[in-house]
């Protein structure tokens, strides 16, 4: 028997499998795929998941398989720079090919001991009160302790748990490719085309789908060359694909990301259109915010709320990502009424705070979790210090908790299997003291050490001595 089975090993199931290992849970991931998708289709890793990625230690691997981009343009395309001064290391936009990072992740949880089996596809998942049992479609019946349905946009786990999943379906199609131009532009008007270079003499073609090809079939190369033909006035000499796709804006939430032992992350619990790529890196996130609480759980020592804050914080901030890409959407459109909202929005975002909120939205460097009254760094993210012993994000690479510490009073003696403590007087700290999560959020602000065995039992349980 396992602790947790996942299903689906893309990148959001590799990474919670990686975080699961970090507490030694028993975890097996279970891929339909006898093998990772082979198209070398460029994602972008925006800041946050860079953030979580040195936190890990993993980004190095991925910086040499990359491209970094300067910030900016990311809110519906609009052209303008990001504004200076972000608090992060990694303020930039990392693209990569998408089987580069599910390698990445899978090797890294494997790693660290967790059993990938793939060519298995689940059919049907019942739960007790003791555990989960996987039914696979050849007749094997596994059983787990709690089970994740990373499995996708059309999630056998969500189907067979019965979770709506409320929205609106797809009314426009848009085909995606990265391909070779022998003309490339240097200037499009038409904002519906957009054709941008991911690398070495290629580039990602987007354009609206149009009625070219029916949406039961794969687009061809000729579908890219007559709508960019059609909108642009020239096909740009485009030529040998590495890949191509159609998507829709089909726009939809899990109405909940819990039933049970049985939880979603990712695409499984939200879908929505590409625009401003933050799709792999919700679902990255999703994996990191969900990873120690369920070790939490599965080793018995979490607090009885814990497991389900997981749903409280992520699924609001999935329901900001549906909002910010109705709204791209909308600004996009045809017709002069988006277009007034785009000339109009293009002039607010000259103002730096303007310009700084949106740009947050789309990295999720502005994430706020409600964790209950107090200053307003309580619930965000600490980006990366520099301490006397060493890189923030290097305390944190063994998914333990950490006790960021100035006044060299305070202690958290009796979590010592799941919170480190830093005595740094000189940190660059905007409190005497932090409490940070393994997912590096911080839980807990403040000098006093009753209050900090208050909320180290919230966030680690009961004292171990």
């Amino acid at each position: 028997m396992f602790d947790v089975i996942i299903a689906g090993c893309g990148p959001t199931g590799a990474m919670l499998a990686a975080e699961l290992r970090l507490h030694d849970i028993r975890t097996l991931v279970l891929d339909r795929d006898t093998e990772p998708a082979s198209f070398a289709r460029i994602v972008g890793l925006h800041t946050r998941s860079l953030e979580l990625m040195a936190m890990r230690g993993l980004l190095d691997r991925l910086l040499v398989h990359g491209r970094k981009r300067p910030a900016g343009a990311y809110f519906a395309a609009i052209d303008k720079p990001a504004p200076g001064n972000l608090d992060s290391a990694q303020a930039y936009l990392l693209g990569i090919p998408q089987p580069v990072v599910v390698h990445l992740l899978e090797d890294h949880a494997i790693a660290l001991g967790a059993q990938v089996r793939r060519g298995v596809t689940v059919t049907t998942v019942t739960q007790d009160d003791t555990g989960v049992t996987v039914t696979l479609a050849d007749g094997e019946h596994l059983r787990a302790r709690y089970l994740v349905g990373c499995d996708g946009a059309r999630s056998t786990v969500r189907k067979q748990l019965g979770i709506a999943f409320p929205g609106e379906p797809s009314r426009n199609d848009t085909l995606m490719g990265e391909m070779a131009a022998s003309s490339p532009p240097t200037t499009i008007r038409d904002r519906r085309v957009s054709i941008r270079p991911v690398g070495t003499d290629v580039y990602r073609v987007i354009v609206p789908a149009g009625g070219v090809t029916d949406r039961s079939e794969a687009p061809v190369l000729d579908d890219f060359r007559r709508q960019l033909q059609a909108l642009a006035g020239s096909d740009f000499g485009v030529h040998s694909p590495r890949w191509l796709s159609r998507f829709g804006d089909a726009t939809r939430l899990a109405e909940r990301y819990r039933a049970g032992r049985v939880l979603l992350a990712g695409d499984a619990a939200h879908i929505h259109p590409p625009i401003g790529g933050q799709g792999l890196n919700l679902g990255i996130q999703d994996a990191v915010n969900l990873g120690w609480k369920l070790a939490a759980q599965v080793r018995g020592w979490a607090p009885p709320a814990l497991l389900d804050t997981y749903h409280a914080e992520r699924h609001p901030v999935a329901a900001g990502v549906l909002d910010n890409t109705r709204a791209q959407t909308a600004l996009l459109a045809d017709g002069p009424g988006p277009a007034a909202a785009r000339r109009l929005l293009t002039e607010l975002m000259d103002f730096d705070e303007v310009n700084r909120h949106l740009t947050a939205k789309i990295t999720a460097t502005g994430i706020r979790y409600d964790l209950g009254p107090g200053p307003d760094l309580l619930g965000r993210r600490l980006p990366d210090l520099d301490l006397k012993q060493g890189r923030l994000f290097d305390l944190l690479r063994h998914g333990r908790g950490l006790l960021l510490d100035r006044t060299g009073h305070l202690h958290a003696d009796a979590w010592p299997d799941r919170v480190d403590h830093v005595a740094d007087p000189a940190a660059a700290l905007e409190a005497p003291a932090l409490l940070l999560r393994p997912d590096g959020h911080v839980a807990w602000i403040g000098d006093d050490q009753h209050d900090l065995d208050a909320a180290l039992s919230r966030w680690f349980g009961g004292p171990a001595s």
